[in-house]
């Protein structure tokens, strides 16, 4: 389906957007990789540079937004998405989901290209229902710290489900949960780059509240699978992609101290809860298993394992900024 086709990835530097390129690359496509690099690196795609099936733009999306010649597909994966990012660069978070997505939905209509957005589970807030079902309208502060983030996804959902019932625009919606893998950086904010960051350095694991709030995490592999089957889709609204397998963060941390060689017992660091940190995250993923026949295939075990020797081996290169 992809051999020959163009393929516009914004966010591409980034941690999911830095796999999608990978994945389209080696599928035939050719990828046009889009960032502005404020929370992105170069050297997640630099492998790929001097392909002939790669180019990159150094470009916010904030902006407007223009590529020569054709393009059959865009993914756009722009905007800080860790809470330490977003709530530091706020207004650059709303602007990459609402002007960005204006922009790209444009580009998208002049084009006549398909366009996925990536949504995430924050739609949901601090949810009152588990686990949370796409009909879930969701239980989100808009004033809050978070809202910066929440809300824009939020806004983003709208103005596409907009442009796809005015323009008759070919949209799709994934709302991600919780992925993880190599090239989240370990200073991402996140809680699994904060926790291998500590661990690796003998640190105590910081757990907010006492640790009983869950989340639900999924491979890379897995996620960047679900995304490519929901484009290959013919449905619009959003789909769940995530890993209904929950855990609290308690046992989390106390699962990477285990596999770090830690004691869990003396390494956990108690902290206040963040405002609105939401207390359950579960995804139902029953529309991706009926839509896309999809379900995560990499335990978290496993994951965490391929992780773990990933940013070992960065480590030993002497590289501390990412993994």
């Amino acid at each position: 389906m992809w051999n020959a086709k163009r393929v516009l990835i914004t966010g591409a530097a980034g941690f999911l957007g830095s796999h999608l390129c990978d994945r389209f690359v080696e599928e035939g496509a050719r990828v046009i990789g889009m960032d502005n690099l404020i929370t992105g690196d170069l050297r997640n795609i630099e492998h790929l540079f001097g392909l002939e099936r790669f180019e990159f733009l150094n470009h916010d999306v904030s902006q407007f937004v223009h590529v020569p010649g054709p393009v059959d597909f865009i993914l756009h994966f722009a905007s800080p998405a860790s809470p330490a990012d977003y709530l530091r660069m706020p207004i650059q978070t709303l602007k990459a989901s609402s002007l960005g997505t204006h922009n790209l939905l444009g580009l998208a209509r002049a084009k006549t290209a398909r366009i996925l957005i990536a949504s995430t589970s924050e739609v949901y807030g601090d949810s009152t229902v588990s686990p949370q079902p796409e009909s879930y309208w969701g239980n989100v502060n808009p004033v809050g710290p978070r809202g910066v983030y929440d809300e824009a996804k939020r806004f983003q959902e709208a103005l596409t489900m907009a442009y796809h019932r005015v323009h008759q625009l070919d949209t799709r919606i994934a709302r991600i949960f919780n992925s993880y893998g190599p090239r989240m950086r370990l200073d991402d904010g996140r809680v699994l780059p904060n926790f291998l960051g500590q661990a690796i350095s003998g640190q105590p694991l910081t757990v907010f509240g006492d640790g009983s709030q869950t989340r639900s995490f999924c491979y890379v592999d897995d996620t960047v699978e679900a995304i490519v089957r929901l484009l290959q889709s013919e449905y619009p609204l959003p789909v769940n992609i995530g890993n209904p397998d929950e855990v609290s963060i308690r046992q989390f941390a106390e699962e990477v101290l285990v596999m770090t060689g830690g004691e869990p017992k003396q390494h956990l660091s108690f902290h206040p809860l963040p405002e609105d940190d939401p207390v359950q995250r579960r995804p139902d993923i029953s529309k991706a298993r009926e839509l896309l026949g999809w379900e995560p295939k990499v335990d978290r075990r496993e994951g965490l394992r391929r992780t773990y020797q990933y940013v070992k081996s960065i480590l030993a290169e002497g590289e501390t900024k990412h993994y």
